[in-house]
C-alpha cells in the first residue's frame, strides 16, 4: 500500500500550491503539533499577534492527522495535507508532496502528525528570524518571528514534561514559548484544536477541543479559562444525557463535577441542586438552590418548567419549596 503511495508522489507534486485571491496571511507564530500515543488523540495549539489565527493555522481530522501551516501562510497546506494523509500517506509524504508542488516553499513553516504517529515539519530559508523547528516522539514545535531562539526548545522541553491530556500539555508548551519570550510582537490571538484517534463518522462528535480567542490582551489565559469551561460544560451534557438515559446517580456526579470546575457559572449550580434534590440529598440541593437563587432571580421561575417536562417532580409542594429558597433574594 505504502510503496505504492510512494510511486504515486511524483503526480501528485506535480500539482502547483499557489495562493488564491492574492497574497498569503503572515501568520508568524509558535505553535505545536501533536498525537496522544494512549489515546490517539491528535491536535494543534497556536498562538500569534495575529487577529483570529484560528481559522488558519491549526488543521485536524480525527483518524486521519493535525497540521499546523504558518508563517508566509498557504492555507491549502491544512485541507491539502489531510486529503493526502486520508488516502494513506504519511505525515512525511504528504508534507513532501505539498513542498514539491509549493514555488513559495521557502517562506512556508508547516508541520504534521499522522494517525499512526509519524510526524514531519519544515521551516523554509525565508522565514523571518529567529525560527525553527523541534521534532519529537510524535510531537513537532515550531515558531518563527520570535523574541528569542530558546522557544521552541523551551516548548518541547515542556510538552514532554507536562502531565495531563493532550489539551493540557499543548497548552503547557504554548504557555512556555511565551515565558521564552514568544512572538517578538507581542500577543494577540490563540487557538486550539484536538480530533480523536479514530473517526465516527459524526465529525461533529470528533471533536475533543475546538477553541479559539480572536482578540485578546492575554489569549493563553483566555485560552485556558475557555478550556476549563469547555471541559465543565461537556461534563454538563454528560449529566443531561444520563438523565434522558434515566442514569440520575451518573447525572448528580456530572453535574457536581461540572459546577466544581466551574463555580463562577451559576446554571451548572442550578443543575447541580436540581440533581441533588431529586436524588435523595434533599438538603443539599435546597442549600444550593439558595445560593444560585441569592446570585440569580430569573431561576425560580424555571423549576415549575421543569416540573411540567418530567426533568423535577410535579409536585406543588416541592416546586413551593424550592421556590421559596429565592425568598430572600434580591429583584427579578
Amino acid at each position: 500500500m505504502l510503496a505504492a503511495l510512494a510511486l504515486s508522489l511524483p503526480l501528485v507534486t506535480a500539482l502547483p500550491l499557489v495562493p488564491a485571491g492574492g497574497a498569503a496571511p503572515l501568520a508568524h507564530t509558535y505553535s505545536i503539533v501533536a498525537r496522544d500515543s494512549a489515546t490517539g488523540e491528535m491536535g494543534v495549539a497556536v498562538q500569534s499577534h495575529y487577529f483570529s489565527v484560528g481559522p488558519v493555522v491549526p488543521w485536524a481530522e480525527a483518524g486521519v492527522g493535525a497540521i499546523a501551516t504558518q508563517s508566509l501562510v498557504l492555507v491549502d497546506y491544512g485541507p491539502r495535507g489531510l486529503e493526502l494523509m486520508r488516502t494513506g500517506m504519511t505525515a512525511h509524504q504528504a508534507l513532501a508532496a505539498l513542498t514539491a508542488g509549493d514555488p513559495g516553499v521557502d517562506g512556508r513553516q508547516v508541520a504534521m502528525v499522522d494517525a499512526h504517529g509519524d510526524v514531519a515539519a519544515h521551516t523554509g530559508k525565508l522565514c523571518i528570524p529567529d525560527a525553527g523547528q523541534h521534532v519529537g516522539a510524535q510531537y513537532s514545535c515550531q515558531a518563527n518571528l520570535m523574541a528569542s531562539p530558546r522557544v521552541w526548545p523551551a516548548m518541547a522541553e515542556a510538552y514532554e514534561h507536562a502531565k495531563g491530556d493532550l489539551g493540557e500539555r499543548m497548552l503547557a508548551a504554548l504557555e512556555a514559548g511565551e515565558r521564552a519570550g514568544g512572538d517578538i510582537r507581542g500577543r494577540q490571538s490563540a487557538a486550539i484544536l484536538v480530533v480523536k484517534g479514530k473517526a465516527s463518522g459524526r465529525p461533529w462528535a470528533d471533536k475533543v477541543l475546538d477553541l479559539r480567542v480572536e482578540d485578546h490582551p492575554q489569549p493563553l489565559v483566555e485560552l485556558k479559562r475557555l478550556m476549563r469551561l469547555r471541559r465543565a460544560y461537556n461534563l454538563e451534557d454528560a449529566g443531561d444525557n444520563f438523565i434522558s438515559d434515566k442514569r440520575p446517580a451518573e447525572a448528580a456526579r456530572a453535574y457536581e463535577q461540572a459546577m466544581q470546575l466551574a463555580p463562577d457559572v451559576v446554571e451548572l449550580q442550578f443543575w447541580a441542586a436540581v440533581s441533588m434534590y431529586t436524588n435523595g440529598r434533599r438538603a443539599d440541593g435546597l442549600a444550593l438552590f439558595r445560593k444560585v437563587f441569592a446570585r440569580e432571580r430569573r431561576w425560580i421561575d424555571l423549576v415549575p418548567r421543569l416540573a411540567k417536562v418530567g426533568l423535577f417532580p410535579d409536585d406543588p409542594k416541592q416546586v413551593a419549596e424550592v421556590q421559596a429558597q429565592g425568598r430572600a433574594g434580591g429583584p427579578h
